[in-house]
């Protein structure tokens, strides 16, 4: 009976020391499954870097870039084939076209070599101009001035100065002065109205500043 029940001990101690060794090699297992999951995940996860790498690298040595990615890549030529060719410079505003100036140029007799001089002076392609001598000036003095006008290649070529063939009778600070002045600006009007201002003048003025924003090289020579 003592043998039966020493065996029957032995029996269920050997079952829980079995038992219990089980419970605690499951848990050991279960353990290792957790390590090793991340494990399993963090080597696939390099084994795919390190195929990227090896399989995205350019022959000269230089990494490609996935698709999505959109670098700009400068060799030391300053040319490469990841440089934006289809970058635009950005526009630059135009500015205002300068403004235009509508002159008439008058003056009397004795005056024709001075006119011409002013006429000179205040030239511009962009402008127009109109010149008169009144009737107190000679004719050759006026046939002279509209024969230097007709034969200028300049005033040929954009055909912007006229003269006033008619002479006006003309009485300085007068009616005749403003007629004169009202026929002048008919004329300009007539030929083309693509000026800004009407500016009047007489032969005796001369301009020390040109339209350029130049100092006038004759003022220099004067002084």
């Amino acid at each position: 009976m003592k043998k039966l029940r020493s065996y029957y001990s032995n029996v269920r101690h050997h079952q829980n020391h079995h038992h219990h060794h089980h419970h605690h090699s499951n848990i050991v297992s279960s353990e290792r499954k957790w390590i090793f999951f991340p494990l399993l995940i963090g080597s696939i996860f390099a084994l795919f870097l390190l195929f990227l790498t090896t399989t995205l690298t350019s022959p000269t040595g230089g990494v490609r870039f996935l698709p999505f990615t959109r670098p700009v890549l400068l060799t030391g030529s300053g040319s490469s084939a990841f440089v934006e060719s289809k970058i635009k410079p950005q526009q630059i505003s135009s500015l205002p076209s300068p403004p235009r100036f509508a002159y008439l140029i008058s003056g009397s007799a004795g005056d024709g070599k001075s006119l011409r001089r002013t006429l000179l002076a205040l030239y511009h392609p962009n402008n127009r101009y109109v010149v008169h001598l009144d009737r107190e000036s000679s004719r050759e003095e006026r046939e002279e001035l509209h024969g230097y006008i007709k034969n200028s290649s300049l005033f040929r070529r954009f055909m912007n100065v006229h003269m006033i063939e008619k002479a006006n009778l003309v009485t300085y600070r007068g009616p005749t002065m403003v007629a004169n002045t009202l026929h002048a600006a008919a004329i300009l009007l007539r030929e083309g109205a693509d000026w800004d201002w009407f500016i009047n003048l007489s032969s005796s003025d001369y301009p020390l500043v040109t339209q350029d924003g130049e100092v006038s090289e004759e003022l220099f020579e004067k002084n």
